[in-house]
């Protein structure tokens, strides 16, 4: 080709090139396409300096849900992937909110992960931040409507458990009028009054305990404390409800080193209810041991029965409120259903846990644990730390040492609390 043509033709093509583009962009402009490229979006200087030290999760993203600034604890909801907003909820609510430059609040029920079912509640409240940009500040609600299912069933648990007894009373007390003019038929009516009247106030006395053991400065005065006194002193409380059940506290070790910092009275509450539930789940002429040993830096506290056992069902929930293995038996036994709730709350408060092995048929094996400390003081000295916290035991089912047995097989699975 001649040099003269290729420049003629090359020619051409540039003048059919540039009306192109023109015609492009005239029909652009009619559809309302922006032709010019957007304004580069510029989060404000410092903002991500404040976000960094805000506790709630924090978003800065632009009106195309494009993510400009993610704190830790907001990408740990799973709102963020890459630097895309990938909720849709939220990236309704920042189109409202960039569109009315208003304010708008939501709760947002998500999946906690994508291999997960547990559901998170975030209390999300966005704002706009500057041209173009707004503000999402994520706080997780999960544990506080967690507390306020909590406190609604306690008051219904609650609530029924005394309906029982008070009910009782008033069904006996008009069966003690109406019988007025029988002397034995009083007698038994009256007895039956003292008992329920007994249930009554041990149940509002273990109400009264757990809403103690639930406060913050439950253990801001600790001292050091004696565990196998305190085993022994709870063995000979339960002697008179023991009848015919051998009941043994054997301590392992020598006492010095059976030592922690807590609350004397509280460490035998927690080992007198297991020791009691123990008896209530025994037969007669069976035997009930309480072993108190060390097991490097933790004193456990074992207490083992020759009773029927407890399925796998009911071991994962013998430590909530008011749950009763044998509604049965604990009424015929005064059982309140609160012990073993009582015994969690103590070891937790503590900095220790509670677990249970047990197979039906042969027995339970219920195990405190405690951080142990060499302290040679004596016992009832004030801890060191009083107005701190003992550091917490390691938990058996992530690698700590399993409990020991003092009178039922060897463990082979337990549940922890």
């Amino acid at each position: 080709m001649e040099p003269l043509t290729a420049g003629l033709l090359g020619a051409a093509l540039g003048v059919v090139a540039v009306l192109l583009l023109w015609w492009l962009r005239r029909e652009w402009r009619a559809a309302g396409v922006p032709v010019e490229p957007a304004p580069a979006v510029v989060v404000p200087e410092g903002v991500k300096e404040v976000l960094s030290v805000l506790r709630s999760g924090a978003i800065v993203v632009d009106g195309s849900a494009r993510v400009h600034v993610a704190t830790g604890a907001a990408l740990a909801f799973g709102l963020v992937r890459g630097e895309n907003l990938v909720n849709a909820r939220l990236r309704e609510l920042v189109g409202q909110v960039l569109g009315e430059r208003s304010v708008a609040e939501a709760e947002l029920d998500i999946v906690r992960g994508p291999l997960s079912s547990s559901q998170v509640l975030l209390a999300v409240r966005v704002a706009p931040l500057a041209d173009g940009l707004a503000l999402i500040l994520v706080d997780d609600r999960t544990q506080a409507r967690r507390v306020e299912a909590v406190r609604r069933d306690f008051v219904v648990n609650v609530s029924h458990e005394l309906k029982t007894p008070v009910g009782g009373l008033a069904l006996l007390a008009e069966a003690v009028l109406d019988a007025s003019d029988d002397p034995e038929a009083v007698r038994r009516f009256a007895g039956r009054m003292t008992t329920e009247s007994e249930r009554l106030t041990r149940l509002v006395a273990e109400i009264v305990d757990l809403s103690r053991l639930q406060a913050n400065d439950l253990l801001a005065d600790m001292v050091l404390v004696d565990v196998a006194a305190c085993a022994a002193e709870a063995v000979e409380q339960t002697r008179v409800v023991a009848g015919d059940r051998t009941v043994v506290a054997a301590p392992a070790g020598r006492p010095e080193e059976l030592r922690i910092y807590g609350d004397r009275e509280l460490v035998t509450t927690a080992i007198r209810n297991l020791v009691t539930n123990a008896i209530a789940y025994s037969e007669d002429s069976t035997r009930v041991g309480v072993v108190t040993r060390r097991t490097q830096d933790v004193v456990e506290v074992s207490v083992s029965d020759q009773g029927r056992g407890i399925s796998i069902e009911d071991q994962e929930r013998i430590f909530e409120r008011f749950y009763r293995v044998d509604p049965a038996r604990s009424r015929r036994t005064g059982g309140t259903g609160l012990g073993l709730s009582i015994v969690k709350h103590i070891s937790a408060g503590h900095g220790g846990s509670v677990s249970v092995w047990s197979e039906e048929g042969q027995g339970s094996t219920f195990t405190l644990r405690f951080p142990a400390v060499d302290d040679p003081r004596a016992p009832g000295s004030p801890a060191p730390h009083r107005q701190g916290r003992p550091a917490r035991v390691p938990d058996p089912a992530h690698g700590g040492t399993p409990p020991p047995t003092a009178l039922a097989g060897t463990p082979r699975g337990k549940v922890t609390r």
